[in-house]
């Protein structure tokens, strides 16, 4: 079996965040690149710049089938799977277009700007029997990992209360990003993936509150959510910032019966401080997460089995919750009116 061939649309920072991280996996080829500019087209991505990592960097696209629509690439019969990295308000519709022309899809988070939508990828992934994944790449962090499965193996004893915080200024890639149509804001954009890992290590919110603000035309969309879950509370704030030099930033704080999970991106590496006072650090090692999310997607694709370490309706279900999140920030904001 030759390696998988994958067509990545979208050129941006998530693009080009993706395109090096192919660069390492031995099941991948690129075949194919999606923009519509053209100086990225060239392979020109210098000029650009996210809130993780260093800035874009030149790439060499002369062996690669160039393209600047959704409509050509998908038509490219030597592409088996696409990873569309363009602004958030295409992820469903060419999700389902490429699904449609049996192409497997990786798509970047947010899956969805509502529910309906985020379904509807589901359901068009089980018709036409391809793979779909969103990229909630935390799940594939070491941090995030190892926290995960603390948790789930029950190491630590029944979680209590949990904190997850993320924070950054507000992109700047386009002026979609100021429209909450076309970006879904902070929440969407940023704190998904926090919702994403809360639902996954807890299971469905029995009841959410929330408080925050919101001022999208300065790029402003913060929120405290406090989701109940079975057993515990989860904590989700942060959002976006004044756009500049704020600097971005994660961390979690996990509360169990045995002990206390902390991390933070702002030097503090994962560790276990257990109930007995003595600490652990946790394993911090492994490839880079979204080398190992592609990775992972290209193996699911040449099996042909759907990702179970970061299934669809998963995501979906992350889509809905943050929806629910919102919905309670309007009804705090209306009552304080």
């Amino acid at each position: 079996m030759g390696p998988m061939k994958i067509g990545v649309l979208g050129l941006g920072f998530m693009g080009s965040t993706h395109l090096q991280a192919l660069e390492g996996i031995p099941g991948a080829q690129l075949a194919a690149v999606m923009d519509a500019d053209e100086r990225r087209l060239s392979g020109d991505l210098s000029g650009i710049q996210g809130n993780l990592g260093g800035p874009g960097r030149a790439l060499d696209f002369s062996g690669v089938a160039r393209y600047s629509t959704v409509d050509a690439i998908l038509a490219d019969p030597q592409v088996e799977a696409v990873d569309i990295c363009l602004p958030t308000h295409f992820h469903a519709p060419v999700a389902i277009q490429a699904l449609r022309a049996g192409k497997h899809v990786l798509v970047e988070k947010p899956m969805a700007l509502d529910g309906a939508s985020a379904d509807a990828m589901c359901e068009e992934a089980a018709k036409n029997g391809r793979i779909l994944m969103v990229a909630q790449v935390l799940r594939f962090m070491a941090p995030y990992r190892e926290l995960a499965r603390l948790v789930k193996s029950g190491e630590i004893g029944t979680v209590r209360w949990a904190m997850f915080r993320r924070r950054t200024a507000v992109p700047t890639w386009g002026p979609w990003e100021f429209d909450k149509t076309k970006s879904g804001g902070g929440i969407f954009d940023l704190l998904i993936h926090d919702v994403d890992i809360a639902l996954h290590l807890f299971g469905e919110p029995r009841a959410i509150s929330a408080t925050g603000h919101e001022d999208m035309p300065n790029g402003i969309d913060i929120i405290t959510a406090e989701l109940e879950f079975a057993a515990c509370s989860a904590t989700i704030t942060g959002g976006w910032h004044h756009k500049g030099e704020y600097p971005f930033s994660m961390e979690y704080t996990v509360i169990a019966d045995g002990g206390v999970v902390e991390f933070s991106s702002d030097g503090r590496p994962p560790a276990l401080y257990r109930a007995d006072g003595t600490k652990q650090e946790l394993d911090n090692s492994g490839p880079d997460g979204y080398q190992a999310e592609i990775a992972y997607f290209v193996e699911c694709c040449r099996k042909g089995e759907q990702p179970v370490l970061c299934p669809a309706a998963e995501s979906a279900r992350a889509v809905k919750t943050g929806l629910r999140m919102l919905e309670a920030r309007e009804k705090r904001t209306a009552a304080r009116a």
